[in-house]
């Protein structure tokens, strides 16, 4: 995908809950509209990230599964 992004998130070999509470932490750190590209290797983001997303207001851009992560691009509401 090639979204552009103002913030890599690696959460590589983490696992719930610590993608989404390093996640939470980074949105923080950015003002509204900016972008946030995550990779995790947890499956439970696939769960976890839409619903962060849809409680804090912010955009699930787009979300793609590769070989063994998962890719998230989430505009800060």
């Amino acid at each position: 995908m090639n979204i552009p992004f103002d913030l890599l998130l690696d959460t590589t070999g983490l696992v719930c809950p610590e993608p989404v509470m390093m996640l939470h932490s980074a949105v923080r750190g950015l003002g509204a509209g900016k972008v946030i590209k995550v990779v995790a290797t947890d499956p439970s983001t696939t769960r976890d990230i839409p619903r962060f997303c849809g409680f804090l207001g912010h955009e699930l851009l787009a979300q793609e599964q590769l070989e063994q992560s998962y890719c998230y691009f989430i505009r800060c509401g």
